[in-house]
């Protein structure tokens, strides 16, 4: 009696720690952890980052290949203007030429905020863990709007003006002249349009 009591204790408390560390897995795989995987640190310095967060994944030749552990302000020595620094864990194999281009991105119009690394063509220099890549900063939205505004003003001011091809096109009556003695010219001479594909054989 005490013998089958016994291995029934066993079998739950196999079963509970089974359940154990099936939970802790999947615990770390929701946290992001990289317990199971070899990395190493690197950092990327900008001025603007335009809402970037903590847990946010870099792209390497657009695959998935890291996340952001950490960001912080750093003034550089000789500098008066702090840099945002972008502390982030990639994996153990991904070489990152020195000459690569790295930018912040967004998945999708108003999606999450990641870095995007284009990769450079030294592939005799990469960085290395602990060292640093300078960015290129994002372009603010308030920007955005300022050169669409600028552009926008700039064509009505052309076509009010009579300026350009569009503004020639609506205040000028030339092409429509032209366009009606074509017109009229191919309806009372409909055989031009052979000759002229013949022509074009």
């Amino acid at each position: 009696m005490i013998f089958g009591r016994t291995k029934l204790e066993l079998k739950v408390g196999i079963f509970v720690f089974l359940g154990l560390v099936i939970l802790t897995v999947f615990v770390l795989s929701i946290g992001g952890f990289k317990t199971w995987t070899m990395g190493y640190r690197v950092n990327f310095s900008y001025n603007f980052v335009n809402g970037v967060k903590v847990g946010g994944p870099v792209r390497f030749a657009g695959v998935d290949v890291g996340v952001i552990k950490r960001i912080k302000f750093f003034t550089p020595e000789g500098e008066k203007e702090e840099k945002v620094v972008l502390q982030c864990w990639i994996k153990q194999d991904i070489k990152i030429p020195l000459d690569s281009t790295a930018w912040i991105n967004t998945l999708g119009v108003l999606g999450e905020k990641y870095i995007e690394i284009m990769p450079g063509k030294d592939y005799q220099h990469y960085l290395k863990p602990g060292e640093s890549l300078k960015g290129e900063d994002p372009l603010p939205m308030h920007e955005v709007f300022r050169m669409v505004r600028s552009t926008v003003e700039g064509l009505n001011a052309g076509i009010n003006n009579k300026q350009g091809t569009i503004g020639r096109l609506l205040h000028e009556d030339t092409v429509y002249k032209n366009l009606e003695a074509f017109t009229d010219d191919i309806r009372r001479h409909p055989w031009k349009l052979l000759k002229k594909t013949k022509e074009n054989r």
